[in-house]
């Protein structure tokens, strides 16, 4: 049960993140929604077996986390969270394609060993920016620039009804399991028997309470269509800043930064 509310704590904490007030918070949503998808664009289009000229991009989530004095500790924990499924497609590649690649000294390394590599840093590279982009914009504002921009209002409503609904899903099922503990003290967890029962009394209760919350929403004027305070504008120093990053991402993509450093780096030294 304590593990359950931990979780139900830690789902916030990225969210409560927006509350801050550093310059980065105070850029329009859509600018660093926009910047951000650029960003994922630029991730996705390099080749299955390039990864040092992936390195450069990852400044792009590091001084965006930096600038909006986001912890590091939330967005790893993520990461590593999600990181079980990633590993389970990628540990295939090794297997896959043994091919030799690439040869570091006397080290010959396979295709399949560099494509491994590869899907992890584009793991870590977009999912890090977008817990990042969450935690210095907030999951509200991130689907408000979504509408404004052109997204499907369905989706955008969608995609906010289940983010505020997966919190009372959590809710409900903490209460089970502390009403549980309650009535079976010598119990650690439930039995499979139990967990049966409920699962069925957790969809129960949460349909009911979404029903209840729905017909409150109603009796607010609820019309479909969740309002967000405030208006969007964009300013001179948002346009700058999705300027700024995306001819970066196009630098990083039209060149190989690190090679060309190193060739720069070891031309000075001699």
């Amino acid at each position: 049960m304590a593990g359950l509310e931990s979780a139900l704590a830690h789902l916030g904490s990225i969210e409560a993140l927006a509350a801050r007030a550093t310059p980065v918070h105070r850029l329009d949503p859509r600018a660093k929604l926009l910047t951000t998808g650029a960003f994922l664009a630029t991730v996705v289009s390099f080749g299955p077996r390039q990864v040092i000229p992936l390195l450069p991009l990852a400044l792009y989530p590091v001084a965006l986390g930096a600038l909006g004095d986001v912890p590091a500790r939330p967005v790893l924990a993520r990461l590593a969270l999600a990181s079980p499924f990633v590993l389970l497609v990628a540990i295939w590649n090794p297997l896959l394609d043994r091919a030799p690649a690439l040869a570091i000294g006397g080290l010959v390394v396979s295709g399949g060993w560099l494509s491994f590599a590869s899907i992890l840093l584009r793991f870590c590279l977009t999912l890090g920016a977008a817990l990042v982009l969450v935690a210095v914009t907030g999951f509200d504002a991130t689907c408000a620039a979504l509408g404004r921009l052109g997204a499907p209002r369905i989706l955008v409503e969608q995609l906010l009804l289940l983010h505020r609904y997966l919190f009372v899903l959590v809710d409900e099922a903490a209460r089970l399991l502390r009403a549980h503990a309650l009535r079976a003290p010598e119990a650690r967890r439930p039995g499979l028997r139990v967990a049966g029962s409920m699962l069925g009394q957790l969809l129960l209760r949460t349909l009911a309470r979404a029903q209840r919350i729905h017909r409150a929403m109603l009796c607010r004027g609820f019309d479909g269509v969740l309002r967000r305070r405030g208006a969007l504008r964009l300013r001179a120093v948002d346009l700058a800043f999705t300027g700024g990053w995306c001819a970066f991402f196009a630098l990083a993509r039209a060149v190989d930064l690190p090679r060309l450093l190193g060739g720069l780096a070891l031309g000075a030294g001699r």
